[in-house]
């Protein structure tokens, strides 16, 4: 099974996944925003940083569940 889909039966069938998977786009779209501005204050960059972490730390999660989901798959 691709990643692709099995992230799309998690959707469906993992509240856990679904909240992770969700949380995980509010970082992605917080950090689009420091993106596109032209200079980060450094409270800003603390900010950015942190969020980058809790993402990786998110799709760290959503990962394990994937691979927790696939071991219990006949």
């Amino acid at each position: 099974m691709e990643e692709k889909e099995l992230k799309e039966i998690m959707l469906k069938e993992s509240e856990e996944f679904r909240k992770a998977y969700q949380k995980h786009q509010q970082y992605e779209e917080k950090l689009e925003e420091f993106k596109k501005k032209g200079y980060l204050s450094e409270e800003e960059r603390l900010k950015e940083k942190e969020l980058k972490k809790k993402k990786l730390a998110l799709k760290d999660k959503m990962y394990y569940l994937m691979t927790e989901y696939r071991k219990s798959l006949p």
